[in-house]
């Protein structure tokens, strides 16, 4: 019989970080280890911004005190999720916060139950982690709006270089197939003249979202220029491009927006490029592009694929 799970659910605020240390300190049998550590961990984790890093430290180090199977970490407004070990059946969860700043929960795992003596060590333990994982918190926003188009929460001309090289060449290793899909919203400079701009950026946003709700979590979405977007499909060949290219046009074909009490028709077009051996980023591009086109010029509202 498998045993019930132990759940502790506890929100840990920075505030309460000194009196927390200092109880558990008075119920340490070896409170000099503890404060070893507590510094050791003090000085570590101060000397990365990347909040895997840090994480994987804090898991490590922590051994040393409460043997623990594994560590989860969640954050969801910047979609991080983490985890270290192996799980097990029994589990303790901190909601991390800092002056009401959610920074996280935090969550221990293993196959034994944990005493209230082990939970004291692991609270205080926290103390150490709570200011740099806020610091790379912070770092990994300034990243993210850094790589985002603010307007469409796609990626940016910068993420798409960045991306587009690294995914070829994990293309070209693992010997798995790649594509693109370059689209552009059909006539969109007579919704921007018939119903404003505003109007226009809700079309834009609009579309951005369906389309990142049609693909999945690996593939990768940029705005590439004013009204064109370019999608990344991972490990998809040129046949199941072609699937995604004409799933995504008949979703935006299917919008239903309304600007100032009228209806706006909204299509798109788009080209399809498949990688081939050898090929640069440029050349990719290039293929795409010039598929796209050639979908303007056989009316719009369709798909074509790359010689």
């Amino acid at each position: 019989m498998v045993p019930p799970s132990q759940k502790n659910t506890i929100d840990f605020d920075a505030a309460k970080v000194q009196r927390l240390g200092a109880s558990a300190q008075k119920e340490q049998t070896r409170p000099v280890s503890l404060a070893q550590l507590r510094q050791r961990l003090g000085l570590q984790l101060q000397t990365s911004l990347d909040a895997e890093r840090i994480l994987a430290t804090f898991f490590r180090e922590l051994q040393h005190l409460v043997a623990v199977d594994s560590l989860g970490y969640q954050h969801s407004s910047s979609d991080l999720r983490l985890d270290f070990g192996q799980q097990a059946n029994h589990s303790a969860t901190y909601r991390l916060s800092h002056e009401s700043e959610y920074l996280g929960e935090l969550t221990f795992r293993r196959r034994q139950r944990f005493s209230d003596h082990e939970l004291a060590q692991l609270e205080s333990l926290l103390a150490s982690l709570m200011y740099p994982l806020r610091n790379a918190l912070l770092y990994r926003v300034a990243i993210q709006s850094a790589l985002r188009d603010p307007l469409t929460n796609t990626g940016n001309r910068i993420a798409m270089d960045q991306v587009l090289g690294r995914e070829i060449e994990l293309a070209r290793r693992s010997g798995q197939p790649m594509s693109l899909l370059m689209l552009d919203i059909d006539h969109f400079k007579g919704i921007n003249d018939e119903h404003g701009h505003s109007a226009g950026d809700e079309v834009l946003k609009a579309v951005a979202t369906t389309i990142k709700d049609q693909l999945r979590n690996i593939d990768m979405v940029f705005r590439y220029g004013g009204e064109e977007f370019l999608v990344l499909l991972s490990a998809t060949s040129r046949e199941g491009a072609q699937l995604v290219g004409e799933r995504l046009r008949e979703a935006v074909l299917g919008l239903q927006c309304v600007a100032q009490g009228r209806p706006v028709q909204i299509s798109i077009s788009l080209g399809c490029a498949s990688l081939k051996l050898g090929e640069s980023v440029d050349g990719l591009l290039n293929r795409a592009d010039k598929a796209l086109y050639s979908a303007k010029r056989s009316g719009r509202n369709c798909l074509a694929m790359a010689v």
